[in-house]
């Protein structure tokens, strides 16, 4: 049975984006400062189709992220940054050009319906519009028995914890102070209990996955 996984990087203060997300900011101002970590490492580097990168724990623990998601679940303004109909969003492509990183079906939650998406490597951006549990749904038949990974952003994190249907959380934890921007949770009083499994410490960031018990 595939599990529902949420990985994400937030701050000290408790941010996964800086404040104003745009075109040219995708992950808001400053927000790029959460994934330096990531992007130094060679785990994220061949995802990306790109060369070198440093081989340490880091990216042990993106690899080994990456080689158990089998399907993932993503927002439209995690997707593109837009929203509003297709037509009117300058970045309707989304932001990872024909070779994304994802080499496997990627599920868009969205309000305006769209024809699947084909990218080379093995991506498919399938536009799903009646909600997130059939999203799950479609995205538990492409996944196998490999893992669901959500993709962001935090609304729809908090949609898929709310609906008990997240669990694992692994949040990678940077040393960094945002101040503003946008809360992975916030605004809500009944949270489901967490468990401790895993802890791995590097200069660069901390690893801290979860149980969500259910």
């Amino acid at each position: 049975m595939p599990r529902l996984v949420l990985d994400i990087s937030t701050s000290l203060d408790g941010f996964v984006a800086g404040p104003s997300p745009g075109l040219e900011h995708p992950l808001g101002v400053g927000g790029e400062r959460l994934h330096e970590w990531a992007v130094a490492t060679k785990a994220f580097r061949e995802a990306h189709n790109r060369e070198g990168g440093e081989e340490n724990r880091d990216s042990e623990v993106l690899a080994e992220g990456i080689q158990k998601a089998g399907a993932t679940i993503m927002g439209r303004r995690m997707f593109s940054g837009g929203q509003g109909p297709w037509a009117d969003d300058p970045n309707a492509d989304g932001w990872w050009g024909e070779n994304p990183p994802f080499h496997h079906p990627v599920f868009v939650l969205t309000h305006h319906p769209r024809e699947t998406v084909t990218k080379e490597g093995g991506t498919t951006f399938t536009f799903v519009t009646d909600g997130i549990e059939p999203a799950f749904e479609q995205a538990r038949a492409a996944a196998g028995e490999k893992d669901i990974a959500i993709g962001g952003g935090a609304d729809v994190a908090q949609q898929y914890l709310n609906a008990g249907l997240l669990d694992e959380l692994q949040i990678h934890l940077a040393p960094v102070l945002l101040g503003d921007g946008t809360r992975l949770f916030e605004g809500h009083a009944e949270y489901p209990e967490l468990e401790l499994t895993r802890v791995v410490d590097s200069p660069a960031v901390t690893h801290l996955r979860y149980r969500v018990l259910k």
